[in-house]
């Protein structure tokens, strides 16, 4: 693993640039940055609250699963940490639009069905130009929210609960093909799918039934994170407290890539071949960079 950046707030959702730049979200920084290839660090949008997954659609915009934000503090070594506090301390998420070369944020979605998004986390686009995204739900003094995952529209006009309750959902991602959407539940160490009829519709109504396949459960105390998806529908999905990436294949099975950070939080893809992978180590608060085996698929809309 070599170091791109470090003094990073708590980054994540990065997203390989053509120009060998990252975008990625400071999230106790309330931002979304960009690292240049030299480690320098700017500023794209001021967001607010805690940006946490991005993608682009297919307007050229950036789209963000914000979280809200949570409580920060700054530990003995000087990083900022994000913390958990009573319920007057945190914000409810929503869904924005950044427009990246101007830094404008629009609020596109803050509920459904009249139920205010708790905390939106991760999100990926489809062929048709709609988008998943998971709500991850928040930890309160004494409770936590349930989970879901749901489908949008970019232009606003549309979004719906798909699945819910599920427990803890973080990393989204979809199939090669677009036909399989992958779901990592943090708390529970596992990796789930679910098979898609069109877009935004699953080959079965969710229910008591169809509750998504399971892939792969970790061993342990394993919390899972953000993930992409490689060339060969591998889920590459980053693994707090065991500190990687976990890679899972078609068939279920497990290997760990240590990166000496125990809050990795996310992977993307990128250089020419797709085989450079960036990674967030977000208790280091680093960009970090790394051969991977496997070319990364490409995302729909991603900038050329």
């Amino acid at each position: 693993m070599e170091v791109v950046a470090s003094g990073l707030q708590f980054p994540e959702g990065p997203i390989a640039m053509p120009d060998g730049s990252v975008i990625l979200v400071e999230i106790a920084r309330g931002t979304i940055s960009r690292v240049q290839p030299d480690g320098s660090v700017e500023v794209v949008c001021e967001t607010g609250g805690g940006p946490n997954g991005i993608a682009f659609g297919p307007d050229g915009r950036l789209y963000v699963c914000n979280n809200g934000g949570f409580p920060t503090f700054v530990d003995g070594k000087g990083r900022t940490r994000i913390g958990e506090g009573p319920d007057s301390e945190v914000e409810l998420g929503y869904i924005q639009a950044v427009d990246i070369a101007t830094g404008r944020a629009e609020t596109l979605y803050t509920e459904v069905d009249g139920r205010h998004l708790s905390a939106p986390n991760d999100i990926v686009f489809d062929a048709a130009g709609g988008f998943w995204f998971t709500d991850h739900g928040k930890t309160w003094e004494r409770q936590r929210d349930h989970g879901g995952i749901y489908y949008a529209k970019p232009d606003g006009s549309f979004i719906e609960e798909v699945i819910y309750p599920v427990e803890g959902p973080n990393g989204i991602g979809l199939s090669t093909d677009d036909s399989r959407l992958f779901v990592a539940e943090t708390h529970t160490g596992r990796v789930r799918y679910w098979d898609i009829a069109s877009p935004g519709k699953l080959t079965s109504p969710y229910g008591k039934g169809t509750r998504g396949e399971l892939l792969a459960g970790l061993e342990g105390e394993q919390l899972l994170d953000s993930l992409a998806i490689d060339s060969e529908n591998h889920v590459c999905v980053a693994t707090i407290r065991n500190g990687g990436i976990t890679d899972v294949a078609p068939d279920g099975s497990t290997i760990h890539v240590p990166t000496g950070d125990v809050i990795t939080t996310n992977i993307c893809f990128g250089g020419d071949d797709l085989t450079t992978a960036y990674i967030t180590g977000s208790l280091e608060g680093t960009l970090l960079r790394t051969t991977w085996p496997r070319p990364g698929h490409k995302l729909h809309f991603s900038p050329e």
